[in-house]
């Protein structure tokens, strides 16, 4: 078994990288879905590579390894095959990652990444935004909720009714926000964006919800007192978690 090491790690992270592309949509909890195309190449590329070093230590022949660790270790011929192509042990803990992603693949980052982030808003400063559709409620990320309450000049926030759709942190001091990741290429550049529920009990942490509800006006714009921004509710259900669980800048 040893000397198929290097395939077996190979045929593993090549499974495994296929599984949550090609026949799930799980490589959205870590990228963006236009690198599946790439992702699946790779995952294809890894799995052809895996079986040809299978047929390839297979084909090779025992003897001309054992004189060869003969010369160079001074063991007799018989001990030789035993060490014919061994990977090293330690190498073998390189397995571990590929098959917990193949059978286990890990969550989208919730809660806990985005407690451990720092506020983060957008660059633009207060300015204006262009005009909301008509009717209510209106449909929003919450990025562009978040931007909208604490920078757009014009208040289009104002008497409008919007819905946001996101997963429940909590605050320190019984708050409860809904919130949401956005990712530019992955999950390692994600960045937070949430807004405060006020009129509805507190969900589990890492609850997805639909919240509807008018903007609370809270601090002069572009100020650190608007952050985060208040949504006071009407509704909140909650609702399975996307196939894509992170907003698009």
């Amino acid at each position: 078994m040893r000397r198929y090491g290097t395939a077996v790690l190979l045929l593993l992270t090549g499974g495994a990288v296929l599984r949550i592309t090609l026949f799930s949509e799980l490589y959205l909890r870590y990228v963006q879905a236009g690198l599946r195309p790439y992702l699946i190449v790779s995952g294809a590329a890894l799995v052809l590579l895996g079986l040809a070093t299978a047929v390839l230590r297979s084909r090779t022949p025992d003897d001309h390894v054992a004189l060869a660790c003969e010369d160079q270790h001074g063991h007799d011929e018989q001990e030789a095959p035993h060490s014919h192509h061994r990977t090293p042990r330690t190498a073998w803990l390189l397995t571990l990652p590929a098959v917990a992603l193949l059978l286990f693949p890990p969550p989208a980052l919730g809660s806990y990444s985005a407690a451990r982030e720092a506020a983060q808003r957008a660059a633009q400063g207060v300015g204006t935004f262009p005009a909301l559709p008509a009717g209510n409620p209106v449909e929003l990320t919450v990025a562009e909720f978040s931007s909208r309450a604490i920078y757009d000049s014009r208040r289009s926030l104002k008497g409008r009714t919007v819905r946001l759709t996101g997963f429940v942190t909590h605050g320190d001091d019984g708050t409860w926000y809904v919130t949401r990741l956005t990712v530019s290429c992955c999950a390692a550049d994600a960045t937070t964006s949430k807004a405060e529920v006020r009129g509805a009990d507190a969900l589990p942490a890492d609850t997805w919800v639909t919240v509807t509800g008018t903007w609370h006006p809270k601090g002069a714009l572009g100020s650190d007192e608007a952050w985060p921004p208040v949504l006071d509710v009407t509704t909140v259900t909650q609702v399975k978690q996307p196939a894509d669980p992170y907003e698009k800048p």
